[in-house]
């Protein structure tokens, strides 16, 4: 009788598998867990099983879990190479290239002779050896010098009219024309010979910090960032053209300016018969921004927005949302707020496509002077002292301020733990306390540490966005907490529909809008990954 309960276990089990790889097929990822947990319940010996759930983890972005997963496939059969794999993977996608260079050395172990495995196994030995490189010549933080005071936008323009005269010869004959005058007096073949001297060397000093007449694309007349100009910016990236690096230096420089004198959790404030929206992650989904603008209007004073993080990455028009809301925030720093994701940081770039997107599109010293100024976003922001906005979630101990928020040391690369990581990386969880976060950085929290946050700050609701949701956002935690998520059809295959919300005081009840995806050029996300990436998505 036992036996035929167990064979009745293995067969339901398998039915469980069938229907989680037809979820897993409509990138129905959420159900096909669901579904491949209900296999693993009745028969937990199958190595698959967990390999799988590992896999549609992943899809998720939940890396923990899928580590979790593959190690459990590789306790169950240490012979079954997809369970290293998997867990190579999603190590992979957490930058962790060192543990996962030894699951696809074992890989490479288990399938000699699997081609798909020494391509992978070759791109991770590259990662790591580009690592390794890197460590070696880092300079140590306290001896970096900022790359924003290393750029002066004015001087970035055409190339020297006069290619036969190179910078150092301009200036020689401009000092040896004054020189001239002051030694020696002022005969007539010699002033003409200053008078030459300077103009030639005025010229070409002048000439230096123009844009090139053939360039069409959006001008900034100025110091000043309008509106007309962000508008034609908008249009140019639209039509796929690109905007001028001087242009581009200005817009980021300003805004490095505008961020570095913000404290790290700013309080906005909403007069009432006025609204607020906010969206959650855009992940480089430009198109879908212009939708959102087009649905909402355009940022202003009487229509600000809230912007929660994750503007990059994933998406391949990383480069033209990042100067899109910075434009703004130029333009009119309080029609427009913006706060730091976990994906506006090196590690996250590196890997999902901005740092490259940036090189292929702007240049080498554009990576660095994100990375910089990334580390001067604010983490947070409360609304009309009601509803508290932040990219990831809540706090691995009780008893965290307001006041402790804003006491935090922003200005660097995001922390593997504490506050400042927690605020970037942790995630809801249905069940009440905390738990390991399934992305393997981080924590979950519950329903009860969300109200006892929001009882001590005498806050009403916790807003926060970094994962994606079927329509576009969620409401959790007996009404206290809201997921928001902007990019719909997030990576072209969630499926999803992306969402923003609109606050309106006095009462801030939350109005939510939600919308679908619209057609973007093809050019596909991940475009400018890493390759190693690329091979997993």
């Amino acid at each position: 009788m036992e036996s035929k309960n167990e064979n009745s276990d293995v067969l339901h089990a398998e039915e469980f598998k069938n229907q989680a790889n037809e979820a897993f097929k409509g990138h129905k990822f959420s159900s096909a867990i669901v579904l491949y947990t209900k296999a693993i319940e009745l028969n937990g010996n199958n190595a698959v099983y967990w390999a799988n759930r590992a896999f549609a983890h992943t899809k998720l972005e939940e890396y923990g879990s899928a580590i979790q997963d593959a190690s459990k496939a590789i306790e169950v059969d240490s012979k079954y190479s997809k369970g290293y794999y998997r867990r190579g993977a999603a190590y992979l996608a957490m930058g962790k290239f060192k543990d996962a260079l030894k699951d696809f050395q074992q890989v490479k172990r288990l399938s000699p002779n699997d081609p798909d495995a020494t391509r992978k196994l070759r791109e991770c030995e590259k990662a790591v050896m580009k690592l390794k490189f890197e460590e070696a010549i880092s300079v140590p933080v306290s001896e970096r010098r900022s790359v924003a005071e290393s750029v002066d936008f004015h001087t970035i323009g055409n190339k020297p009219r006069s290619s036969f005269m190179p910078t150092k010869t301009a200036l020689a004959a401009v000092v040896a024309a004054v020189m001239v005058v002051a030694v020696r007096g002022f005969a007539t073949t010699e002033i003409l010979m200053v008078l030459v001297s300077v103009v030639l060397g005025a010229f070409w000093w002048g000439s230096s910090g123009k844009v090139e007449p053939q360039y069409s694309g959006a001008r900034i007349e100025g110091e000043e960032i309008s509106l007309d100009f962000v508008k034609t910016m908008m249009e140019d990236f639209k039509n796929q053209k690109t905007l001028h690096k001087r242009y581009a230096y200005q817009i980021v420089l300003q805004t490095r300016q505008i961020l570095l004198a913000l404290p790290s959790l700013i309080d906005i404030s909403v007069p009432n018969g006025k609204h607020i929206t906010v969206c959650g992650d855009v992940h480089g989904q430009f198109y879908d921004l212009l939708n959102i603008f087009e649905l909402n209007g355009l940022p202003s004073e009487e229509n600000p927005y809230l912007f929660n993080g994750d503007f990059v990455d994933r998406g391949s028009f990383s480069v033209e949302i990042i100067l899109t809301l910075f434009a703004f925030k130029c333009m009119s720093p309080s029609s427009i707020y913006l706060a730091r994701g976990n994906h506006e940081s090196k590690s996250m770039n590196k890997i999902y496509g901005f740092e490259g997107e940036v090189r292929s599109k702007l240049s080498e010293k554009f990576v660095d002077l994100f990375a910089e100024v990334f580390c001067y976003l604010p983490l947070a922001h409360v609304i009309n002292g009601k509803v508290f906005v932040v990219h990831g979630g809540l706090f691995s101990v009780d008893g965290v301020k307001l006041s402790d928020i804003r006491a935090i040391d922003r200005f660097c690369e995001p922390p593997e733990e504490g506050l400042m990581c927690e605020l970037l990386w942790s995630d809801p969880q249905p069940l009440p306390g905390r738990g390991p976060s399934k992305r393997g950085v981080g924590l979950s929290f519950g329903g009860d540490v969300t109200k006892r946050f929001l009882q001590d700050n005498n806050l009403e609701l916790l807003v926060r966005s970094h994962e994606v949701k079927d329509e576009g956002y969620e409401v959790e935690h007996d009404g206290k907490l809201i997921t928001v998520f902007s990019a719909p059809n997030y990576c072209d295959q969630m499926g999803n529909k992306g969402a923003f919300i609109r606050f309106e005081a006095p009462d801030m009840k939350p109005n939510i809008v939600t919308f679908s995806a619209v057609p973007h050029p093809d050019v596909k996300p991940m475009a400018y990954a890493n390759n190693f990436l690329r091979m997993f998505n």
